[in-house]
């Protein structure tokens, strides 16, 4: 009976927050945002001009519309975990955050969060508190990190305590460990929580504590060594005793030493290895239940249901009331026209840790099918300002859907990177009128069921000891106790002949691993560049290379005036000289039949890209970027997410006085354009060019 009665005592404040606000609502709205007091805490990062700055229409309303809805939340209950991250912090993890929140000895309100870009967080907070009207300590968790602490009211060192947890807890700690510690330091007071953090920021200045699991790649490590000594050592023993008796008499009960031995070795081995490698999961994250997993699907379906544009309350609005009513007409209009129908309208962060793993797709179908009608569905992300549409059941073409939207409209366009609202408003008016006039089919057409997302529960458990590659590790460790008897067996001549027979033979092209340094010389680019242009040249001569091959070598030659030479001449900047070996090494890739529409989008030279995944683009804050990934650093991203800002490509900038920066921010450079696929750089440089 008691939840019952919170839950209607919730409805008005969802409500307020889910549908378009009125007058009044942004009234007061604006003066609860602008009247937020003076911080008691010195700020975790500084507020920036860009960060604090807001289209017209919307500045007023995107913190105090989400502060009202999260002040809400607090009201119930001062521990408030989203349902927007089940993979990896349920919802269930709630009573452990109130328990520890108890042991620091002030009133203690608690907000998990989706780590959002284009919310500050310092001010979000500074919004809650003004909204909820209670003093105490308010700490936001945007992921799995602890972002963003401060007091009101009340005496606690949470700057202190911010800085011991970012410096003794590794990064795979998780966030239930990182605010255990966080309370921790809370509680021994203001002094000794100041000397810890001072003794903390001098200890792991220079390097970062041990990571607390391991990941996929090092269970295979793992495993193969596991399965290399369970063969290679009993093998060993068993070949090196016999060159060592060979042609000696020796006792029958000796005979017996050997082999036992060995069995002994193997059994040591294998009851061992379990123990020594007894890691089962790659990350703290408790596994969700099926509920936590369908619960904002549920939450978003049903707003649908009473309004075809959902807007997330936990995220900043991104629609004005203006912008919303039009979105609302022109909804109404194409469901009355010809072949028209209903229109839903999404606007909720995608992140990796949600129940579809940040796939839209797999979303919109999940939210279609709690809707249960037919339509078309939209899902624009608030934080990085992409939109994806669906046709699901209308006469409509879904291809046209795929392929012909604009990536004006989709992705946005340097406009939208800059504002705060990524211009969604404007976007989602284009998409309507697209719509509008897209031809309609003769019968209604549906998008293909989308590839299920991993399941949660095996994300992260790691694969068995004893399997993966451990059975590569049995062949290799027989392989190798082989080799190393007849090391010992052989003279040094011999030892020397095979060593050079075994030494490595250069591969073709299409099996070789490119080269790819984080920070390159000029002198290599030029190198690299003039190489990589010509042996394309070559392989294209007398081959049968189709339109989009030879754009690719088009679009290389124009960089450098269509003399190849000049790559080696000084002149050209080091981030054209990249673009050329890129498109120079895709040209080469579809020439053998393996061409990729993207490339790393970490490092462009280390070639196709394979995945792609929300990773952390600086060492400094939470910045993350989506983008396309190699197998190697998929692998890092889901291993160490904090090892990807070493593996970008540094590029030196000449409008900063050769300053190196991620290859994506150099200025007027058409690297900007590789996140997006080869298909857009090679658009990038014929524009450039003024080739169409």
């Amino acid at each position: 009976m008691l939840r019952l009665l919170l839950a209607l005592c919730a409805l008005p404040a969802v409500f307020a927050t889910a549908t378009p606000a009125h007058a009044t609502d942004t009234i007061h709205d604006t003066r609860a945002a602008t009247a937020t007091p003076a911080r008691t805490a010195d700020r975790a990062a500084p507020v920036t001009q860009a960060a604090t700055a807001t289209p017209a229409g919307t500045a007023d309303q995107a913190p105090a519309t989400q502060a009202a809805y999260l002040a809400g939340r607090l009201r119930e209950n001062p521990v408030h975990v989203t349902d927007q991250l089940p993979r990896e912090v349920p919802r269930s993890t709630a009573p452990d955050f109130a328990r520890l929140a108890k042991r620091t000895g002030v009133p203690t309100f608690v907000l998990v969060l989706p780590m959002m870009s284009s919310t500050d967080g310092e001010q979000l907070l500074g919004a809650v508190h003004d909204r909820l009207g209670r003093d105490g300590l308010y700490v936001l968790i945007e992921g799995t990190d602890i972002a963003h602490a401060t007091a009101y009211g009340v005496r606690a060192p949470a700057d202190a305590a911010l800085t011991v947890t970012r410096f003794e807890l590794p990064y795979d700690a998780g966030p239930l460990v990182a605010f255990e510690r966080f309370v921790e330091v809370i509680a021994l007071g203001e002094e000794k929580a100041a000397s810890r953090a001072e003794a903390a920021r001098e200890a792991y200045r220079d390097d970062e504590p041990a990571e607390m699991y391991i990941g996929p790649s090092d269970r295979r490590n793992q495993s193969f060594l596991t399965g290399i000594l369970l063969t290679g050592v009993p093998l060993s023993i068993l070949l090196l005793a016999a060159y060592a008796r060979r042609g000696r008499t020796t006792k029958p009960a000796l005979r017996l030493i050997v082999p036992g031995a060995a069995v002994l070795s193997a059994a040591a081995i294998a009851l061992t290895a379990p123990v020594v490698f007894d890691e089962t999961t790659s990350s703290a994250a408790r596994p969700p239940t099926p509920a936590e997993m369908s619960a904002r699907v549920e939450r978003v379906a049903a707003g649908l249901k009473q309004d075809p544009v959902y807007a997330d309350p936990e995220s900043p609005r991104v629609l004005d009331t203006r912008q919303l009513d039009r979105l609302h007409e022109r909804i109404r209009d194409f469901r009355r026209s010809d072949g028209g129908g209903p229109v839903y309208v999404s606007l909720v962060p995608q992140t990796p840790e949600s129940e579809s793993a940040g796939d839209p797709y797999l979303f919109a179908a999940a939210v279609h099918a709690k809707v249960g009608k037919d339509g078309v569905y939209v899902v624009a992300d608030p934080d990085d300002g992409t939109i994806d549409v669906l046709n699901h059941g209308l006469r409509l073409d879904s291809n046209r859907l795929s392929f012909d939207l604009p990536d004006s409209v989709t992705l946005g366009d340097s406009r939208a990177d800059q504002a705060d609202d990524h211009l969604l408003g404007e976007r989602l008016d284009r998409l309507m009128t697209f719509l509008d006039e897209a031809p309609r089919t003769d019968l209604p057409q549906s998008e293909p069921a989308p590839a299920a997302a991993p399941r949660a529960a095996d994300e992260h458990t790691l694969p068995a000891l004893y399997s993966t590659d451990f059975w590569p590790g049995l062949f290799v460790g027989a392989f190798g106790a082989l080799l190393l008897s007849g090391l010992v067996a052989g003279a040094i001549r011999l030892v020397r002949g095979l060593l050079r027979r075994r030494s490595p033979v250069p591969e073709p092209f299409d099996r070789m691993p490119f080269t790819a340094p984080t920070a390159p010389s000029r002198s290599y680019l030029r190198r690299t560049a003039y190489n990589e242009l010509n042996a394309l040249s070559a392989e294209f001569t007398g081959r049968e290379g189709g339109p989009r091959d030879r754009e690719r070598l088009d679009a290389a030659l124009l960089l450098v005036g269509g003399d190849p030479g000049r790559a080696r001449r000084a002149g050209v900047d080091p981030a054209t000289l990249v673009a050329v070996i890129v498109l120079a090494r895709a040209g080469r890739a579809a020439l053998i039949g393996r061409s990729s529409s993207r490339c790393c989008g970490v490092n462009p030279l280390h070639g196709p890209a394979k995945h792609r995944h929300h990773v952390r683009v600086s060492t400094e804050g939470n910045r993350r970027r989506l983008l396309p990934l190699c197998a190697p650093c998929r692998d890092t991203a889901v291993a160490e997410p904090g090892g990807i800002p070493g593996r970008l490509l540094m590029l030196p900038d000449p409008a900063l006085g050769n300053t190196r920066l991620p290859y994506y921010d150099i200025t007027g450079s058409p690297l900007t354009a590789v996140p997006d696929g080869i298909g857009r750089l090679v658009d990038r440089v014929r524009q450039t060019a003024g080739v169409h």
